[in-house]
Parts: C-alpha cells; structure tokens; sequence
C-alpha cells in the first residue's frame, strides 16, 4: 500500500492553477506588447539601399530583453521550475534585469538582480524601483556564480545567458525575426540582405540565425560586438574555449567569454566595433532619429554602415536591417555624459568624422591611427 502510493503522480492542483494562471498572465501581456516599429532610414551616401531599425526601446521595459525575460519566464514555468512565492534571481548587466524585474512584479514574486557594480546607475535604480534586490559584484567575472549561490538557496535562477537560445522558439510565435520580415513585406526590398544585432546572451543571434535558415531567406546575418570581444575570438576561430582579449564599456554585449547561447554556425559575419565608435554612432543616431538609445545601437550602427559601404562597392541594391536596443536615457551619467567619456579615454570626435562621411557619402574610411 505504501509502495503504491508512492508511485502516485503528484498532484497539487492549487500549484497547477498559479502555473496556469501565470502563463496566462504573460500570454495577456504579449498581447499587449506584441509588437515594436520598424524605423526606417534613407541616407544621402546610399541611393538604392534602405536601413531599417527596430525599436526595441519601445517595450514596456525599455528594451529588446523585454521579449527575453518574458521567455525566461515561461520557459521556467512550463518547465516545472518556477513555483508561487519563490523568489527569482538572475546574473545581468542591466536591461535584461530590469525586464525580468517588472515581470517579477507582474505575477508577484520577488526578484534579485546579480550585477556588475559598474552597471549604468540608472539602470540600478530603475531596477530597485520595480521592487526588486540589486546584489552588486565588484568582478563582473563572479555574476554567474552569485547568481548560482542564490538558486542554491531556493531560488529560481533564470539563467539568461544558460537558456536564452532555448527559451525563445525560433521557428515563430512573434520572435523578433518573424516581427522583422513580416513588417518588411510590403517594402521595396522585403527581403534584406543583411540583419545586425549585437551578441549579449547569444539569444537574439541564434534566434535570426535559425529563423532565416528555416524561412529560407538569402538574408545574411551579422553580429556587431566590441573590438576583441569572446565572441569574435571564438567565431573566427570556432573554439568555445576562447576568451576575449579586451574589455569593454559597452554594457550588454561584447561578453569575456563565449557563453553557452553563442551559436557561431548560423551568423555570417563580425564586426569587431572600437568602443568610441560605438559611442560616436550612439550620439548621431540621436542626430538622425530624434531620441537617444544606448551604445549597443551605436556598434550595430557601425556595422550597418560598414556592410552598405561594401554593398555600394560591388553595385549592390536592398535593405540592411539592425536594432535599437535599449533606451539611451540609461546613458546619461556614462556614454553621454563628456566628463564620464574623458575619464574613461574615449574620444568619440574622430569618428564622428567617418560616420558623417560615411553616411554622406558611402563610404567607409576609418580614423587614422584608430585603435581596434
């Protein structure tokens, strides 16, 4: 008798119900949030190619994670691994922390935010006022393990950089791929030739990656990440071993070391960014769309001047397409802020410079003596 009943299935109807209930409350919110614009640029130095960006600052959490957190989220739940009253805990340099905070919120659990302690200050501060824990770490090296220390006592790690590309469906189901080529199909061009996008989790890459392959679309894609970046190193030369063999301040991407989410056989290509051109691109974009975003857009940016350079070389016509990852605001006190530039010896006047040429112009002509 005994054995018999351990063998029962469990059954706890009253968990099962907050699971449904919670997955129904992130189906409601998708609804309402479905979709971001896809912006479109025309300029001077390139007749016959278009630029579209798409706006992933306009989610309810200011960024392109807000779809991330909400796969997380429901890949945690479906998974059996998130319960009623457990407290969510997850490693993050920012914007993925604070999309996770606000869905935290949203099915009332508590949330704790592993960061680097260099993190954008507003960025802690936009998290902290959503009513989650920031727990700050001098080594950003030490997040994932911080974050592990909290799942070990009982939370539910999230584990961004772990699942990304699993958490999201590839094949549809309005990722940011299918979004991209559905709201292109009226345009000139419907089927770019190249897509940009920055590596952080690896989620957003291996997601077009996959996406474009299934669709069997000719569309290229492209990872633009900070010069000497894991990814790069480890893209070039297919080891996953690889580490990067320079910092950044581009907070987000440009990772140390190649994570489990880095799917290098789908992306075509890598623009290594210098940190200052990211930033230079950063401002002009404010220059050319009216609002500020975040340095991540910058290397995106550069990357898409880059490739339509090359496409007007060969006589190429069509689209590029690439994203604008977080809301600029975040900045203030880093990326556009002059003071907090200098002290970090980035100079972004010289590449301004190329970027006003190359948009003029069509062509692409780094600063002398510009450092990689």
């Amino acid at each position: 008798m005994n054995a018999w009943r351990r063998n029962q299935p469990f059954d706890d109807a009253s968990a099962r119900d907050w699971e449904h209930a919670a997955i129904a409350t992130l189906a409601r919110e998708a609804a309402r949030s479905a979709d971001t614009h896809l912006l479109k640029l025309d300029l001077p130095g390139f007749p016959g190619i278009a630029f579209y960006f798409k706006d992933e600052a306009a989610h309810p959490t200011g960024s392109l994670k807000h779809r991330l957190a909400r796969s997380l989220y429901l890949y945690a739940l479906c998974n059996g691994r998130l319960r009623a009253g457990q407290r969510v805990v997850d490693a993050s340099s920012g914007s993925t922390a604070i999309s996770e905070a606000w869905f935290a919120r949203l099915l009332g659990l508590s949330f704790v935010a592993v960061m680097p302690a260099c993190t954008a200050p507003q960025k802690i501060r936009e998290v902290q006022a959503l009513g989650a824990t920031c727990d700050l770490v001098d080594d950003p090296s030490e997040v994932a393990a911080r974050a592990a220390e909290h799942a070990a006592r009982g939370a539910c790690h999230l584990d961004q950089f772990g699942l990304a590309e699993r958490a999201t469906d590839w094949r549809g189901n309005n990722n940011i791929a299918e979004s991209i080529i559905h709201q292109l199909a009226e345009e000139t061009a419907p089927v770019p030739r190249w897509i940009v996008c920055g590596a952080g989790t690896g989620g957003t890459s291996a997601t077009i990656g996959r996406y474009l392959r299934y669709r069997r679309l000719d569309t290229r894609l492209c990872v633009a990440d900070p010069a000497g970046s894991a990814f790069a190193r480890g893209w070039s030369s297919r080891r996953r071993d690889a580490r990067a063999d320079a910092t950044t301040l581009i907070e987000g991407i440009g990772r140390a070391r190649v994570e489990p989410g880095f799917l290098f056989e789908v992306v075509d290509t890598v623009a290594e960014v210098p940190d200052a051109a990211s930033v230079a691109a950063a401002w002009r974009l404010e220059t050319l769309l009216g609002r500020r975003y975040g340095g991540s857009s910058g290397t995106n940016f550069v990357a898409c001047l880059q490739l339509a350079a090359a496409m007007r070389e060969r006589g190429e016509r069509g689209s590029i397409v690439s994203l604008l990852c977080d809301r600029g605001d975040r900045y203030a006190e880093t990326l556009f802020d002059p003071a907090w530039l200098s002290a970090h010896d980035l100079d972004p006047r010289p590449w301004w410079t190329t970027l006003d040429r190359c948009i003029a112009e069509g062509r692409w002509q780094e600063p002398c003596g510009a450092e990689r």
